[in-house]
This record gives structure tokens, sequence and C-alpha cells, in this order.
């Protein structure tokens, strides 16, 4: 995956026909899960073109979440590609999903505490390599699946975060630069997630949610279960297959 994203990045920067008008092409996040995928989908019906971002930052399933989009820039027919490796997250640790010594707690949705999952300040990591890329693209938008709603009460979820993040941006790019934020999810359960990606048709079965497994998802961290739920309040069977 990294070479074939490396020689479309660098078609990217020297191929002057690649970079549209601006209004016409966004900046996708695409982890490889359910939300992102959504996300994708829509972006994809509200706009010309796109152009897929993947961050690595040494967690548990960096590979299989690595697979899922080369699957979803597949699915969606994007050239533009990017992947990004910030492993010094993995470095500075704090998260059961990058340090191996903490053990993926088990999904307890009752509780109020932000769960050992959640890897501090990943999204502002995330949303600075979108922002330097839409800028040299000539991107008017980036979008990703943040959701606030029902999710894990991940601080970098909230909008008042994509609200201060979108104030940086203004703030610490070209003064001809317009990038706008868009979370088109953010509010919405993830049954609601479920349903609008039903509606266009986004390929739910490629994604990959688990925080701990590659091969068969585990049903217990706090990603499977808010998936499973989400399915089963939908009435839908989950594609994904499960330990």
């Amino acid at each position: 995956m990294g070479g074939t994203s490396e020689v479309l990045e660098e078609e990217t920067r020297l191929d002057s026909s690649l970079i549209l008008h601006a209004s016409s092409l966004a900046v996708c996040l695409v982890s490889g899960g359910m939300d992102s995928c959504v996300t994708a989908a829509i972006a994809n019906e509200e706009n010309d073109q796109l152009a897929f971002l993947h961050v690595s930052y040494g967690q548990r399933t960096e590979t299989r979440e690595g697979r899922a989009f080369c699957d979803l820039a597949d699915h969606f027919g994007v050239r533009r590609r990017l992947t990004a490796s910030i492993d010094y997250l993995a470095k500075i640790g704090g998260s059961s999903l990058t340090e191996m010594n903490i053990a993926v707690s088990e999904a307890n949705p009752s509780s109020s505490e932000i769960p050992t999952s959640y890897v501090p300040f990943r999204n502002s990591h995330l949303l600075s390599i979108a922002t330097s890329w839409a800028e040299v693209i000539s991107a008017q938008a980036i979008y990703i699946g943040a959701v606030a709603e029902d999710s894990s009460g991940y601080p970098d979820c909230r909008p008042e975060f994509y609200e201060a993040f979108q104030c940086a941006i203004d703030v610490g790019t070209k003064p001809e630069t317009d990038i706008r934020i868009f979370t088109p999810v953010i509010h919405l359960r993830k049954s609601e997630i479920i349903k609008r990606g039903l509606e266009l048709d986004a390929p739910l079965e490629l994604t990959w949610s688990c925080y701990q497994s590659e091969e068969l998802a585990c049903g217990r961290c706090d990603s499977c279960v808010l998936r499973l739920r989400a399915f089963a309040e939908a009435g839908i069977v989950d594609p994904v297959p499960y330990a």
C-alpha cells in the first residue's frame, strides 16, 4: 500500500492537470471504519472529485485498517491517495490502541468516563495533515467522520473542537486559502449513520472497526459493541465477521 500511495502522491505534486478548480475537490480522511466510509459516500455526493487521506499512528490494527482504506478508495474510484504515518503517537503512548501493555477495555456503554482507547489529541494531527495537503492541491473542503452523539465520548470528536480547529486553519494558512471542515455525521447516532450509508450504497462490508483484532472482529471492545448495537437498532445484520 505504501508504494502505491507514494506514487499517487508524487503524481499529485507533479501533474498540474490533477489539481482541479478548488471548489470541485475535497480531501476526505478515511480510517477504514464505518463512520469514515459513510462520510466518504456523502463527500462523493457533494463534490466533483475526492482525495483520500489515511493516517496510521502505530495502532494495533493499522494493517487491517490500511487494507480497508485501499478497498474503499478502489470502490469510490479515487486516484488521489495519500497515506501518512505518525507513529510518534505510539511512542507518546497513553492509549490502549498504541500501547500493548494497556489492555483494550471491554465496552461499558453506561460509563461516562473517556475509555482507554482515546488517543490523546489524535484528531488534531489528522486535521493538520489534511489541511497541509488540501492547501497544496487547492482543495476547499476537508471531510472527517467524527461522531459526537453516539460515540465513546472522545473530546476531539465534539463539534466545538472542529469549530476551534476551523479558526486555526483560517489563521494559519495563506490569505487566499479557503478550506472548510465538514463533519456530516457528527450529530447522528451510529444506527442513523448506517441508514444514511445504505441510502448512498456505501460499502459497509469493506469497513473495519475492531480495536484489537485484524482477522475476526472481537465483538467486545468499545468500537465493536457500538457498531453491533447500531446494526441491531437499524435492523440490519453487520456484514463484518466476528469471533
